[in-house]
């Protein structure tokens, strides 16, 4: 809907020379905005010199960079360096303490954080016509702009002048917006995400987290964004959902930046990575593997550099330890020391110096088949999650769980671990002892213990591991250990569970979605630790690179049924591309 002329009509019967005038510098202003915007983006966004700081402590400082239009950018460093920090400075979330982000003001910038900000008590369509929302209040306050100039005489006073200046602001960028069916628009773009019309009029509180994430990022397309910041997009995606994801980023998107751990996703759509370690940041035209190499690159020489130093520190430090009340080189010797004061050490950049090895419990010998389903039918109302769904899992045996959202993966654990009832046979073999980590499991920790407390009362038994260097791997580190498990964070208490269950003696591990807010140092420790488990592992997870190397065998839900794929997840997905998703789910 766009502004017409017949707006201005009113003011044509009052002072139609000056309403001429208006209008022609309107246009120009329209046209040259237009103009404009086809040029401006050759630089989308300038971070200049920004710092954060709190309770006296510096985050980061000095941190300069600028993203340009087709950049794809992985954002990348450990927790707590800062990186959510500069995402939502960029998006004007937050401020700096000091500097500044500058970029066009006509640009458009799309965030999505970590957790999603959708509302409960309305519908998919309704939150999704929220991508208009900037649109509607523009127009809106043109109408009682307007509204006050056909009621207001006060031709000549400074406050009417004020308005007919904020209605032309307001109509330059009005004019700009191509006219839309926004509805039409809607309705085009969830269809494309996979929503069926349907769907439209449901809460979006029935949504699984995936699903929910589509509502956003079918916002963030409808707004067509010059920039689009993404804040570990993939926690509770399936695959496909990721797959469609890197799609639209890859083919669709201006400039992307991204915080994620999941590697093979930053591996696919980025060219270009962002460390924060230390306070400040490292800038790689490159993609995370290789960035990868050309940080250990870049450390190495750092280490040799710092060595070197070191060297020239201790020789002039001697020379002066020797030379110190020395008339005769006094002289040199206040020189040197005058050098050292101002001579600026050079830092090593954070590196994982950890070298523990998880390693669990040997496992008790369970029976030849520790889960046996046949015939397995589970409805939740009118609502068919799966019917007649059979599988065998073999003792040692590694295998995926994955399908869409919604399709009964969790449902089928829940099934295994008794917690729900259901039609047909399910048997958990002889002497089966299964350690279950649902999706929920930081929920359960006790929290009046510490995190110490936590992990002491279960025995280690492996005596070399020190309780404390086994929270270190997993970040939990100093004054960490100490704190009550309340005051942890989703993350840190999704860690704690973790290493839990990591130690519990089992032979049947059950994992639902255990990577969820893992950063890439712990996932490597507990697929590790994974790959040399000795027991049988059920493992759901849209986690490509984790499941990679790690599972064997692949069964897929979807379309009412559980499918048996007898090959590794990248075979799996390579048998997917070759067969559209449709195409499995109609057969």
């Amino acid at each position: 809907m766009i502004l017409s002329t017949n707006h201005y009509s009113h003011l044509s019967l009052i002072f139609p020379a000056s309403i001429l005038v208006f209008k022609i510098l309107a246009i120009i202003y329209t046209l040259s905005f237009i103009f404009a915007a086809n040029l401006i983006f050759l630089i989308v966004i300038n971070v200049n010199n920004i710092s954060v700081s709190f309770g006296g402590t510096t985050l980061f400082s000095d941190v300069t960079f600028s993203i340009n239009e087709n950049d794809k950018i992985a954002l990348m460093g450990k927790n707590g360096a800062g990186k959510s920090t500069i995402l939502k400075i960029i998006a004007d979330v937050i401020k700096p303490t000091s500097g500044n982000v500058t970029g066009p003001k006509e640009a458009v910038i799309a965030y999505l954080p970590q957790h999603l900000l959708t509302h409960d008590q309305v519908t998919v369509f309704e939150e999704t016509m929220k991508a208009f929302a900037e649109v509607n209040q523009m127009q809106k306050e043109l109408d009682e702009l307007n509204e006050q100039l056909t009621i207001r005489t006060d031709y000549e006073s400074d406050d009417y002048m004020k308005l007919i200046e904020r209605v032309s602001e307001l109509s330059e960028k009005f004019y700009s917006i191509e006219e839309t069916n926004y509805e039409a628009e809607v309705e085009k773009v969830l269809k494309g995400l996979g929503f069926e019309r349907k769907d439209f009029t449901r809460q979006t509180s029935e949504f699984s987290g995936g699903w929910r994430m589509r509502i956003e990022l079918a916002k963030i397309l409808l707004k067509k964004p010059d920039l689009i910041l993404l804040d570990e997009p993939t926690n509770h995606m399936d695959i496909e959902s990721i797959q469609w994801l890197e799609d639209f980023l890859i083919n669709s998107a201006k400039a992307v930046m991204v915080i994620s751990h999941d590697r093979t996703f930053v591996d696919n759509i980025t060219n270009r990575t962002i460390e924060v370690t230390m306070g400040r940041i490292y800038d790689y035209k490159a993609k995370y593997t290789h960035y990868l190499q050309l940080r250990a690159d870049r450390r190495l020489h750092q280490l040799k550099a710092y060595e070197e130093q070191q060297r020239f520190i201790a020789d002039n430090q001697e020379f002066i330890d020797r030379f110190r009340g020395t008339y005769s080189k006094t002289l040199q010797v206040q020189s040197r020391v005058k050098m050292l004061e101002k001579l600026e050490i050079i830092e090593i950049d954070e590196v994982d110096t950890s070298a523990l090895r998880l390693k669990f419990p040997p496992s008790p010998r369970s029976g030849q088949y520790p889960v046996i389903v046949e015939e397995l039918t589970k409805s939740y109302g009118n609502h068919v999650v799966f019917e007649k769904a059979s599988m065998v899992i073999e003792r040692g045996e590694k295998v995926a769980f994955v399908g869409k959202n919604g399709e009964g993966k969790s449902t089928m654990i829940k099934a295994i671990m008794n917690e729900i009832d259901f039609e047909g046979s399910l048997k958990v073999g002889h002497n089966a002892k299964i350690g279950y980590f649902a999706q929920n499991q930081a929920a359960l920790l006790d929290e009046n213990l510490t995190v110490f407390e936590t992990i002491d009362q279960i025995p280690l038994s492996d005596g070399t591991v020190k309780i404390k260097d086994l929270l270190g791997a997993f970040m939990f580190s100093g004054d960490d250990t100490t704190k009550k498990v309340k005051v942890l964070s989703g993350g840190e208490k999704t860690r704690l569970a973790m290493i839990k269950l990591l130690l519990e003696p089992v032979n049947v591990l059950i994992l639902d979605e255990p990577t969820n807010h893992l950063d890439m140092k712990t996932k490597d420790i507990i697929k590790d630790a994974l790959r040399d488990f000795d027991g049988t592992l059920i493992l759901v997870s849209h986690d490509r690179d984790f499941l990679d190397g790690l599972v064997k065998k692949v069964f897929e839900f979807g379309n009412k049924r559980v499918r048996e794929h007898f090959e590794d997840i990248k075979g799996f997905l390579a048998y997917k591309k070759m067969n559209s998703l449709k195409e499995i789910e109609q057969n």
